[in-house]
């Protein structure tokens, strides 16, 4: 006997109708295709684990999918106290949230026709002491929750989706693409901003697929500003890329997203990338080198959705730009081990030839290959901060020469532990 459907909303993929999210009476929600999308040669499904079909997903199948696309731990809990509603429902979080969403996808109540500003309005660029404000407010009310916008980013990090308007930051309205990410440093972890900011000017530097990130202040406050691999900017229209983490590619509820919660590990994330990306070989590779170049600067918190699978322009399926790359370990407060164990080893000091070889495994390539890519990642990673790498907005090297030194001798520990 089926449940009474009590609420839809229409699930777009750029300007596409895709399928209905339904919520059911007992607080469950289900997933249907469109008859529409079905019929499209060229539909794609939203998921590696929503396959495209006719019968509808029930609540287990599709809700780790949806269920990802929303902030996380006090994120969540805020907007949805400023919202009124549960943090247990992810349906009714979309409805309010889901106008611009990580990837593609866009949620609308089934009834209401799309706001005619998606495309026409120019939102106006904040001036710092507006900015300023923007930061208190998303601290009470994460994502501006209630406050007339529907943006949705997961994580447990302060955030907002912002778009650019001639090189300022400004507030898109409701439904409109976003371009770009802030991230406003946290009291509680001074310096975070830069941390990031220099990780990922780190990783670029040697070759690594990157997020581009830029340190930036407004009357003293630090905050980073991300550009969104998952869009596409040409003649002046935005254009969603669709991208999924590793939690919803293999089925995990952001409460799982830790190995130590039962969540992900090595293993399952190689095999992901071996199974669904167009060029698996060169996409394993990819993730070993962000697995090892996370080891060496120390982001203890590289868990399952901090990797990405993106599907670009050409429909290729590739391994998303890293993201949320911090060296987590230079706070004494955060937990030193690994989210996902290299080997059998949860920190740095616990590594050993034995948990190089048992990383390979889970690669599914021989510890040579480890072994030389790590060396190489190494010794690049050592000439870069030698040679004075430069961070983009970050003019004053004394807030991460620290951080440099510290990252460079880990790096020389660890290409004497692979040698």
């Amino acid at each position: 006997m089926k449940t009474e459907i009590i609420d839809r909303l229409a699930v777009r993929w750029g300007d596409c109708h895709t399928g209905e999210l339904a919520l059911d009476r007992n607080g469950g929600i289900n997933f249907t295709y469109a008859e529409s999308w079905l019929r499209d040669p060229q539909a794609l499904p939203l998921s590696c684990g929503l396959p495209l079909q006719s019968e509808t997903f029930a609540d287990r199948a599709c809700k780790p999918f949806f269920e990802n696309l929303l902030p996380e731990e006090w994120q969540r809990e805020a907007a949805a106290r400023a919202l009124e509603i549960s943090p247990g429902n992810p349906f009714r979080l979309l409805k309010a949230l889901g106008g611009d969403t990580a990837g593609a996808l866009t949620f609308w109540p089934i009834d209401q026709a799309l706001p005619s500003c998606l495309y026409a309005e120019t939102p106006v660029p904040l001036s710092d002491a507006e900015l300023v404000d923007l930061f208190d407010r998303m601290a009470r009310a994460p994502m501006l929750a209630g406050q007339g916008t529907r943006y949705s980013l997961a994580g447990a990090q302060s955030k907002l989706p912002v778009v650019l308007v001639d090189n300022r930051i400004a507030v898109a309205p409701p439904g409109q693409a976003t371009t770009d990410i802030i991230k406003p440093e946290p009291e509680r972890f001074p310096g975070l901003a830069a941390n990031e900011a220099f990780c990922l000017a780190l990783a670029k530097s040697i070759r690594l697929g990157t997020a581009a990130a830029e340190w930036r202040s407004a009357r003293g406050r630090a905050f980073l500003l991300v550009s969104r691999y998952d869009r596409i900017t040409a003649s002046g229209t935005t254009r969603r890329l669709h991208q999924e983490d590793f939690a919803q590619g293999l089925g995990v509820l952001p409460l799982k997203k830790y190995a130590t919660d039962g969540g992900p590990v090595f293993r399952d994330c190689f095999e992901l990338v071996r199974q669904v990306t167009t060029e698996p070989e060169a996409e394993n590779l990819k993730l070993i080198d962000a697995a090892l170049f996370n080891l060496v600067i120390g982001n203890a918190d590289a868990h399952a959705k901090n990797f990405s699978l993106l599907r670009n322009g050409d429909r290729k399926i590739v391994l998303a730009p890293l993201y949320d790359i911090i060296s987590t370990v230079v706070w004494p407060e955060l937990s030193p081990r690994f989210a996902m164990k290299y080997g059998r080893a949860r920190t740095l000091e616990e590594m050993s030839t034995g948990s190089f070889e048992r990383f390979a495994a889970d690669a599914g390539v021989d510890v040579q290959i480890i072994r030389a890519r790590g060396v190489s990642l190494c010794e690049r990673i050592m000439r870069s901060i030698e040679a004075g790498l430069e961070v983009p907005g970050l003019s004053e090297r004394s807030a991460i020469s620290a951080l440099a030194a510290f990252i460079h001798e880990r790096a020389g520990r660890v290409s004497l532990n692979l040698a």
